[in-house]
């Protein structure tokens, strides 16, 4: 059974429909990607699953339905960076690590989350009192990323973690989250325009075209497929 499945999901925003019945799943401990044009539907799917959007369909997630409240998905085990990092700017860096873990009560826990998270980002550690606004866009990207490791979810949500980052800086993004994929068995949806390192760094892979998957499979498969090479990967 797959950790998070899409049947027939369509989302619209008032009378404007972004997706039309589309069929998606990520599955424990797998990488999935989701490729498309601007306006293909590759954020509202995101959006979608994190009940940010009118949608209708049936959204899966561990074998029981998915809530429609966005703090419920948060509480079910999903996590959603979204496009822009959505960091609290004029909160410090602690600050945003600790709303992380607002949905949680564990507190004992989420103190030795906290630690071990700072351990990862060292950088944040000696940031932790700085306003997140004034951060790098590196720096940026690693506290929205910290701060969605504080809710501790099954399944994390990317929305375009590439923008506006160096090259070097998106290599070392996802390398930070192939790690967490092989080492703590986070899965991970990844909706990113940067196809070449999307597909270099995920198990499988959907294209969107107007709201519809054109195009699904392994991601070895969709870097030799002709179309995806020559829309997607320039060659």
């Amino acid at each position: 059974m797959p950790l998070l499945e899409l049947r027939s999901v369509a989302a619209r925003y008032g009378a404007l429909e972004a997706l039309h019945g589309i069929d998606l799943s990520v599955d424990e401990g797998e990488i999935v990607a989701v490729l498309g044009a601007n306006g293909a539907g590759k954020t509202t799917t995101l959006r979608a699953i994190s009940a940010t959007v009118r949608t209708s369909g049936e959204l899966v997630f561990a074998g029981r339905p998915l809530p429609r409240r966005p703090e419920a998905v948060a509480r079910a085990g999903i996590a959603h960076v979204p496009e822009g990092r959505g960091t609290f700017a004029e909160l410090s860096v602690d600050e945003n690590l600790r709303l992380g873990a607002h949905v949680r009560r564990d507190r004992a826990v989420v103190k030795a989350d906290y630690d071990r998270v700072l351990q990862r980002f060292p950088i944040l550690a000696e940031r932790r009192g700085q306003a997140a606004g004034t951060l790098s866009g590196g720096e940026q990207q690693q506290v929205a990323l910290a701060r969605a490791l504080m809710q501790r979810p099954r399944l994390l949500l990317l929305d375009e973690p590439s923008l506006g980052l160096a090259p070097t800086l998106v290599t070392e993004f996802f390398a930070v989250v192939g790690e967490l994929n092989e080492h703590e068995g986070l899965s991970v949806l990844v909706v990113e325009q940067n196809a070449s390192i999307a597909l270099a760094s995920s198990n499988r892979a959907y294209v969107l075209e107007v709201g519809r998957v054109a195009v699904a499979g392994t991601s070895a498969d969709l870097q030799r497929h002709p179309a995806v090479r020559r829309s997607y990967l320039g060659y």
